[in-house]
């Protein structure tokens, strides 16, 4: 979450003055960075990914400058709307990859150190893949709004315009995610801090 002093100036007016002062949005970059890398980071679990993203999805906002409106939306919110589309993109991008990938490779088989690295990772993620389980069971809808709220800071109105949904949408699928969660048979991993 971005901490701005009484005498910086908010986050739109950074991105509105972008297209005729390049130091707002190297302003603008500085705020918020680290939370889209952030994000990018827990989506694809590689640092030098997330950093192309990353890159890709500041270059798309300066390119959109112009377009952005405060009337329709934060400044945050708007830039969480793009990095969603580029997750999407790569997301799409690498399932083709490996699709391509399993045509032309066809079965490869794993050496023992290659089973040693599995099994080394299983067990440094196991509370962690157990939470990510129980999101993933959520419909997208509803994770989308848990993740967007409770990992990268966002407030309920800045996670319904990243979404393009409503407000009282963005509730009710929170209230949902939360209500599936508690439903589980043994509380996950940072639930405290999602259920509050």
């Amino acid at each position: 979450m971005s901490h701005v002093s009484h005498s910086d100036p908010a986050d739109s007016e950074l991105l509105t003055r972008t297209p005729v002062d390049p130091e707002a949005f190297g302003a603008f970059y500085d705020r918020f960075e680290a939370s889209v890398l952030a994000f990018f980071y827990r989506a694809t679990r590689r640092a030098d990914i997330a950093a192309d993203l990353t890159a890709e999805t500041f270059a798309a906002a300066l390119a959109g400058a112009r377009t952005f409106d405060p009337e329709v939306g934060s400044a945050r919110s708007w830039l969480f709307g793009i990095a969603r589309h580029v997750i999407a993109a790569e997301f799409r991008r690498s399932a083709r990859e490996r699709r391509a990938e399993s045509l032309v490779a066809g079965r490869r088989l794993l050496g023992a150190d290659d089973v040693d690295r599995l099994a080394e990772k299983i067990d440094a993620f196991r509370q962690a893949r157990r939470l990510h389980e129980q999101l993933q069971a959520l419909p997208d809808g509803e994770r989308a709004v848990l993740e967007l709220m409770s990992v990268d800071g966002l407030s309920v109105a800045e996670a319904a315009a990243a979404l393009n949904i409503g407000q009282v949408a963005a509730r009710v699928r929170l209230h949902r995610a939360r209500r599936a969660l508690r439903s589980t048979s043994a509380p996950p991993v940072g639930e405290k801090e999602v259920m509050s």
